[in-house]
């Protein structure tokens, strides 16, 4: 079944999309489209060209090649460009951006044309973002996450078709983000706009997003659901991306790659291919020795994380390869330093991929 955005036009579309600051290129032929309702968030390392990408659709960045449209209209081009504030979109960025000088509904009053409806609809939106009470407070007597709630309803407050936000949760402490970034997101998908969003945590991506866009280099790496990119990336980099792992360079021999937790199959490249074998921390299960177990590994230290435990291993002693894992298992599980330990793979977990500047 056809998803219902997806059969909507796209709010904003970037088509082939380019850019450069002087000699140096940021972007590079991107594609992506976000439709009414949704949340799709660009992810990558810090320089692969997210923010720039956000910028260029936000009318603050040119393009140097490619087009912009914003409800099928263009709004980009080389030496064409539309102004921020004529292009229907919300902006939510890193600092807030709060005038210092005016209260909470001031703030978010301060965009609105059409004054003899303002007042109703920056009380509708504070309302929306739970922050009523705080109406005539002025920026500095709030939170950094009550600040992050009133610069999210200003961007709500004109009714934007399209929302643009860049690292908005980066400046609240981890306890507080994880409780902003989930009313948020409820509050995003009450608005039906369509929402752009930048940021470097591959966890946060999975917690907002309907589509991750992954970058690398100012070029789309991939592109799905949290769940096609964590179970089906792409190669060793998108596969890191979503937490830890495990990595053993191999070779193609026969069909497989060969491992000291075992062998898996190449997925079909050639004999002799230098390969990279990604397997997951959770992929592995540990238990004490036993007869049946296909690998053995050392144990060099255990630490208890909460709600799962992160054992140090390496094949040092069991092996030929000395290679040093980790493992992730669930609750707590701590044997001890220098233990042996029986290992059952999760081979859905376990990805060969041809190894990075490989020909």
């Amino acid at each position: 079944m056809q998803d219902v955005k997806h059969s909507l036009p796209p709010v904003i579309e970037l088509r082939d999309v380019s850019h450069s600051y002087g000699d140096t290129p940021s972007v590079l032929g991107l594609n992506l489209k976000v439709h009414p309702g949704e949340v799709v968030c660009l992810l990558g390392p810090s320089g692969c060209g997210k923010t720039t990408a956000l910028r260029i659709a936000a009318g603050l960045e040119p393009v140097t090649a490619g087009h912009v449209l914003l409800d099928g209209v263009p709004v980009s081009q080389k030496g064409k460009m539309v102004a921020p504030e004529n292009r229907n979109l919300g902006l939510v960025f890193q600092d807030y951006a709060l005038f210092p000088h005016m209260s909470i509904a001031e703030n978010i009053g301060f965009g609105l044309t059409d004054k003899a409806k303002a007042k109703d609809r920056v009380v509708a939106v504070l309302k929306q973002v739970g922050m009523t009470d705080y109406a005539a407070a002025y920026p500095h007597e709030l939170s950094g996450g009550q600040q992050q709630r009133v610069a999210l309803a200003r961007a709500l407050a004109p009714e934007p078709h399209g929302i643009l936000m860049d690292e908005p949760f980066s400046g609240l402490d981890a306890r507080l983000r994880e409780s902003v970034r989930d009313r948020t997101l409820h509050i995003l998908k009450e608005s039906g706009a369509a929402v752009l969003m930048v940021t470097h945590d591959a966890e946060e991506a999975m917690h907002m997003a309907d589509r991750i866009v992954v970058m690398r280099d100012g070029r789309l790496e991939q592109e799905g659901t949290p769940d096609t990119l964590y179970l089906k990336p792409k190669n060793g980099f998108v596969a890191g991306f979503f937490g830890d792992v495990n990595k053993i360079a191999g070779t193609v021999a026969e069909g497989q790659a060969a491992t000291p937790l075992g062998s898996f199959p190449s997925g079909g490249l050639k004999e002799g291919a230098a390969v990279e074998v990604v397997i997951r921390p959770e992929a592995l299960n540990l238990s004490p020795v036993s007869s049946d177990a296909p690998a053995r590994v050392k144990v060099l230290a255990s630490r208890m994380l909460g709600r799962t435990s992160l054992i140090h291993l390496c094949t040092c002693e069991t092996s030929d390869q000395a290679v040093h894992l980790h493992a992730r298992m669930p609750g707590r599980y701590l044997p001890k330093e220098g233990e042996l330990q029986s290992v059952h793979l999760d081979r859905s977990q376990v990805f060969v991929f041809p190894s990075e500047g490989a020909t």
